[in-house]
């Protein structure tokens, strides 16, 4: 029988090439019952981008009045704009037992794991083999300037030093194995037995059947 359980959130965080997008989209593909956390953003919305579904778009007055409501599980200002994740939807959809994935910083990541819902959080960092196929990945894209990839590459040494605060550490040498290896810790952690709502009585039914049984 499939036991109910409580959602997991899943951070994943990498600085910027080392696959933390692709993992994220290859997990979505392998289960489709888990959720991607929109966030919110003060940006103006940009061609085709609907309310809702790429983001929500908030003034900064709103966006603001809800992180002092406490309804923002993290946020940060970038390049002038302020971004987070609204708390109301993460919330529900783990207590419905659906789990949730954020593609996030460090700094967003650890606003997380400092929440009321630190407990649901599954954290994992995404490293590169080595410096060097960072900066070759980054290359690869063929979307930023030179000027921009320096930056990338400066920021790079910062994320990577966080890596130590993250329950799970994986090398994407390989992207397939990367996949393989994320699919392995959620399935695990999705059976964590604290994680398992309907052990309990599933246990006390069995103690029944026992007492029943005369066994």
């Amino acid at each position: 029988m499939e036991l109910k359980r409580r959602g997991i959130l899943i951070i994943l965080s990498s600085p910027s090439g080392a696959g933390k997008s692709t993992l994220a989209q290859r997990l979505m593909q392998w289960d489709p019952s888990i959720r991607f956390s929109v966030s919110a953003t003060t940006r103006p919305p940009r061609p085709g981008e609907e309310n809702g579904r790429e983001y929500y778009f908030k003034t900064r007055t709103e966006f603001e009045t809800m992180v002092q409501r406490g309804e923002m599980l993290e946020h940060a200002e970038v390049f002038g704009n302020l971004y987070g994740s609204p708390r109301a939807p993460v919330e529900a959809a783990i207590a419905a037992g659906h789990d949730v994935l954020f593609d996030i910083d460090w700094q967003g990541g650890q606003q997380i794991r400092n929440s009321a819902l630190a407990e649901d959080v599954v954290s994992i960092f995404v490293l590169p083999p080595s410096i060097g196929e960072l900066e070759r990945r980054l290359r690869a894209r063929g979307q930023d300037s030179d000027e921009v990839i320096r930056a990338r590459m400066q920021k790079s040494r910062d994320e990577i030093s966080h890596w130590a605060e993250y329950d799970y550490v994986l090398i994407n040498q390989d992207i397939d194995r990367a996949v393989e290896e994320t699919r392995a810790i959620v399935t695990a952690e999705r059976l964590k037995r604290s994680r398992q709502v309907g052990l309990v009585d599933l246990v006390r039914r069995l103690n029944a059947e026992f007492e029943e049984k005369k066994v």
